[in-house]
């Protein structure tokens, strides 16, 4: 598996969707290489997280999500391995692009919250890196 360019925490970035206000309700749309900043070929969603649990606490070596709190509010802590960086996600019209080799930890999950996940790939369980000092010593391995 070859590995991508080497990505910061300054490279992940929240996106403001469209948002089409109507009396009726709203309509945001999230389509492929537009607002979202890659071809989708895997969608999640995280629900019902009991107070106090965290999800995440992984990279990924290739794969890239957006992420989105399309109901409730929790908070994305990411990590280049040198900074740290906390956003709180509460606005269904706004997305946090993860870039590959990043570290991603979800907590702070409001009651009745949802996180809707698109990934640029299929699961594969040799993408992940679960260890955190695994992730360390991924991040000082040389780019190739």
């Amino acid at each position: 598996m070859s590995k991508p360019a080497r990505y910061n925490i300054d490279d992940c970035c929240v996106i403001d969707l469209s948002k089409h206000t109507r009396a009726n309700g709203n309509l945001t749309v999230v389509e492929n290489n537009l607002s979202a900043p890659f071809d989708t070929k895997r969608i999640y969603y995280l629900y019902d997280v009991p107070a106090g649990e965290e999800r995440g606490g992984h990279a990924h070596k290739l794969l890239q999500q957006f992420v989105i709190a399309v109901s409730g509010s929790f908070d994305v802590i990411i990590d280049d391995g040198n900074q740290r960086r906390t956003i709180t996600l509460n606005r269904p019209f706004k997305g946090l692009h993860i870039r590959p080799g990043i570290w991603r930890e979800l907590n702070n999950f409001s009651s009745g919250a949802v996180c809707l996940v698109l990934a640029s790939e299929h699961y594969d369980e040799d993408d992940y890196i679960r260890e955190y000092d695994r992730f360390i010593e991924y991040t000082k391995e040389d780019v190739r």
